[in-house]
């Protein structure tokens, strides 16, 4: 029995194949303590950024963070948050918001997705429960600062 494939399913797998999946490098998400102007830490609110290690702009960069997970039984989630830049500056990081340290017993994620030398790149970037700590704690470039960072 012959197996016919209809225009629209074809033009798709071809299409599909078609299509240059290309590594994400030299862009990371890290999330740091907030500090107010005196320079004391705030524990309870914190920053999260993305960091490009690229000697070129980011353009159209789209970014989704969510928190999801179990908490003592119970599943947990947070609103989906969307946020655009038009451009990340090279060698540079961008606050992209601030976060709860209540939020750091669930998964947080971002979705990073962004132009660059003509393609579309995308990437998602995970901090597991529990793996916001100090104990996880690496300088962050451009900014200098001790954080959680994801590359």
């Amino acid at each position: 029995m012959p197996h016919f494939l209809n225009i629209n399913t074809f033009n798709f797998l071809v299409m599909k194949k078609d299509i240059p999946i290309k590594k994400v490098e030299d862009v990371a998400i890290a999330i740091l303590p907030r500090e107010d102007e005196s320079g004391e830490v705030d524990e309870s609110l914190w920053n999260v950024f993305i960091v490009n290690m690229k000697p070129e702009v980011l353009k159209g960069v789209l970014i989704n963070s969510r928190g999801y997970g179990e908490v003592e039984g119970e599943e947990k989630k947070t609103s989906v948050l969307r946020h655009f830049f038009e451009e990340i500056q090279a060698n540079s990081a961008t606050l992209i918001e601030p976060i709860q340290a209540d939020v750091f017993e669930l998964a947080n994620e971002y979705w990073v997705s962004f132009q660059y030398e003509g393609y579309m790149y995308d990437k998602k970037y995970v901090f597991v429960n529990g793996s916001i700590d100090k104990m996880n704690f690496t300088t962050i470039p451009y900014i200098e600062k001790m954080g959680v960072m994801i590359k």
